[in-house]
């Protein structure tokens, strides 16, 4: 369980977590149609190097790339392609993580590429807001079922769906720890939270039905009914009743 409390570890984590955004950052901005998402990939891992940290994911399991770069349908773990190219009206959603001094930082964001539907735009609207309304549960004394009842509720107000499935998780010397945490549960339940504890809270919200299936790469995974997915996820730390956004 990634659980911090000295000072040089809480700095150790602030470092990997900033590596992350400046990299998710400059993606964001090299992001349009035209591109593959191999080169995606390229510059994202070529980041994390000149930052001085090792990518989490490269051969994390056997995952072949520093990025984890999923389309439309995909709900998270696309594999980058010199083949796939993103076009104008695609839902782009970029995954990394940063190894450094010791602990890992892990985030996540959807970008939308040129002329979005509304239904698409929408989707990515609410999946932000459902993490952020889950960091805003993730204080002192509340519970793990807090922060998934928080992105259910809101998720499902708003007429869309939460993979359960997949979940967020702890997160610091080991880039997945202990405690799971769901997109999904009851107030209430689950284990309390505790100050210094880490979580990468992720929510990934599909348009459609909430099935999921893994792709013949045995990576991909792609919304059952094909219909399109967002993802969006910070690394937190608890403090108090402000949780820390270390990736934000």
């Amino acid at each position: 369980m990634g659980i911090v409390s000295l000072k040089r570890d809480v700095e150790a984590v602030r470092e990997s977590c900033r590596i992350v955004r400046k990299v998710l950052t400059e993606l964001a901005q090299f992001i349009r149609p035209g591109v593959t998402t191999a080169e995606i990939n390229a510059l994202g891992r070529d980041i994390l190097r000149a930052e001085g940290a090792v990518p989490s994911f490269l051969n994390y399991n056997g995952y072949p790339a520093a990025v984890c770069v999923s389309l439309n349908c995909e709900v998270v773990h696309g594999i980058p392609s010199a083949e796939r190219v993103v076009k104008d009206g695609d839902i782009v959603s970029i995954d990394v993580g940063a190894y450094k001094n010791g602990y890992h930082g892990d985030a996540a964001d959807t970008i939308m590429v040129g002329s979005i539907s509304p239904e698409a735009r929408r989707l990515v609207e609410v999946t932000y807001e459902s993490r952020n309304r889950g960091i805003a549960a993730a204080v002192q004394g509340n519970c793990i079922g807090d922060i998934g009842h928080a992105v259910q509720t809101y998720v499902e107000a708003n007429g869309f769906t939460v993979v359960h499935q997949l979940v967020g998780h702890g997160i610091g010397k080991k880039l997945h720890e202990r405690p799971q945490v769901p997109n999904y549960g009851k107030a209430g339940r689950g284990m309390k939270l505790s100050n210094g504890l880490l979580l990468a809270i992720e929510p990934m919200v599909n348009a459609g039905a909430a099935g999921i299936r893994v792709l013949q790469d045995g990576w991909t995974v792609v919304t059952e009914d094909g219909s399109i997915s967002a993802h969006a996820e910070n690394t937190i730390m608890i403090v108090g009743s402000n949780p820390e956004v270390l990736t934000a």
